[in-house]
C-alpha cells in the first residue's frame, strides 16, 4: 500500500491532451482513440481493452480474489452543437448536445465538421449581434433558438454554405481553451467529465507503476453517451457487486464541494446513492488521509443511475473532482484530481466487500 503514489504531471498532461480532442455526444471517436492508446501505453499486466459496438471503451482487469466483481465508469462525451438549419444568410442555426443555456456559449469559437471531415471555424453569436444595429441586444434572452454560427468563410447564402459541404446534422465542436496555471488550476471547457477519465488514468498508472493489481475483478467503462442519459446503460455487466461512478463534483452556492478535494455524492436528481458503498468511500478517504467533501447535487444525473435503470443490480457510489462553473468555462485544481485518483486506487485495492 505504501508504494502507491499518484504521478500528477503525467495525469495533467493526459488531461490536457484529452481536452484538445473534440468529443461531443455522438462524435467521440477521436477522444476514445486517444484514451485507448494512452491506457495501452501504460502496459499494465492483465489489463484487457476493447471497444463496444456503441463506440465506448471497455477495460477488464483481473483481480486477485474470486467473486464480487466491481465496475468503474467515467464518460468522455461532452457538450456540443449540431447544425439544425442553414439560414438564407449562410449562417447556421444549431441544436444543443447536452443541457446548457445559450449564454454559456455566446462568443465561443467553434469548429464545424462536415460529413467528409472538412472543418471550418466559426463563432456562436446572438442573431443580429451588433450593438450598433440591434437596440434589443442587451435584453434579448440568450436561448439557443436566438443564436447562430457565424462562419469564417466567404458565404452569403444557404447555397454557398452547402457548397462548402456543410449540411444538417454536422457536428460543431466548442473550443476547449485549455490552460494549466502555475498555481495548479486547470481551466477549460469539458472538464466534465474528462477530468474524471484523467483520474482513472492516474489511478491505474499509479497501481501499474507499483505493480499492484485490484483486489477484485474490475470492469472499467469509458462511456460516450452520458450527456444524453444512456452512456452507462450498456457496456457493464448487470451482476456487478459494486459500481463506482466518476463524474464531476458540482460547485456553487449552497454546495459543500470545492476544487481541492474529492467530492463524494450522497444524492443527486436520481435519488440517494447506495448508503453502504458511499460509507465505504468515506471510510477509505479517512483511512488514507484523502481530503473529501460529502455533497448533494440538486440538478444532476450520472451513468451510475443509468446503469441502475438499465437493470444493474449492484451498489453504486459517485465520486469526482470538484468542478467550478459546470457546463461553462470550467475550472478545477490539480489537488482535486490527485485526491480523486488516489481514492479510486484505494478503492480498487480494498478487499472489503462490506462497508
Amino acid at each position: 500500500m505504501s508504494k502507491l503514489k499518484i504521478q500528477l504531471d503525467p495525469m495533467i498532461d493526459f488531461l490536457a491532451r484529452l481536452l484538445e480532442r473534440p468529443s461531443p455526444t455522438g462524435y467521440t471517436v477521436e477522444a476514445i482513440t486517444f484514451i485507448e492508446e494512452s491506457f495501452r501505453a501504460l502496459k499494465i499486466k492483465n489489463l484487457q481493452i476493447e471497444r463496444t459496438s456503441k463506440g465506448a471503451l471497455k477495460l477488464f482487469w483481473k483481480g486477485e480474489l474470486e467473486g464480487n466483481p466491481r465496475g468503474v465508469t467515467a464518460h468522455t462525451d461532452t457538450l456540443g452543437l449540431m447544425v439544425k438549419e442553414i439560414k438564407g444568410s449562410g449562417r447556421l442555426k444549431v441544436t444543443t448536445l447536452g443541457g446548457f443555456p445559450g449564454n454559456l456559449v455566446e462568443g465561443e469559437g467553434v469548429t464545424v465538421r462536415t460529413f467528409d471531415d472538412r472543418r471550418y471555424r466559426g463563432t456562436v453569436l446572438l442573431s443580429n449581434p451588433s450593438v450598433h444595429v440591434n437596440e434589443n441586444l442587451r435584453t434579448t434572452e440568450r436561448r439557443i433558438e436566438n443564436m447562430e454560427i457565424r462562419l469564417d468563410v466567404r458565404t452569403r447564402s444557404a447555397a454557398e454554405t452547402r457548397a462548402l459541404g456543410i449540411d444538417i446534422g454536422d457536428f460543431i465542436f466548442l473550443d476547449p481553451r485549455v490552460e494549466v496555471t502555475d498555481t495548479g488550476f486547470i481551466r477549460s471547457r469539458h472538464l466534465d467529465n474528462k477530468a474524471g477519465v484523467a483520474a482513472i488514468y492516474g489511478a491505474l498508472a499509479a497501481m501499474g507503476k507499483a505493480k499492484q493489481e485490484p483486489a477484485h475483478d474490475t470492469h472499467i467503462l469509458i462511456a460516450n453517451y452520458e450527456e444524453v442519459g444512456h452512456g452507462g446503460a450498456a457496456g457493464l455487466p448487470h451482476d456487478l457487486h459494486e459500481l463506482l461512478t466518476i463524474d464531476m463534483g458540482a460547485i456553487g452556492d449552497g454546495q459543500n464541494s470545492d476544487e481541492f478535494s474529492v467530492s463524494i455524492c450522497a444524492k443527486d436528481s436520481g435519488g440517494p446513492y447506495h448508503y453502504e458503498m458511499t460509507a465505504k468511500m468515506r471510510r477509505l478517504a479517512m483511512q488514507f488521509d484523502i481530503p473529501c467533501k460529502i455533497d448533494i447535487y440538486p440538478m444532476y444525473a450520472s451513468d451510475g443511475t443509468a446503469w441502475w435503470r438499465a437493470g444493474g443490480g449492484g451498489r453504486v457510489a459517485l465520486i469526482g473532482p470538484g468542478i467550478d462553473a459546470s457546463h461553462g468555462y470550467e475550472r478545477t485544481h490539480s489537488e482535486s484530481l490527485e485526491h480523486t485518483a488516489h481514492l479510486i486506487a484505494r478503492y480498487l485495492l480494498d478487499e472489503d466487500v462490506k462497508t
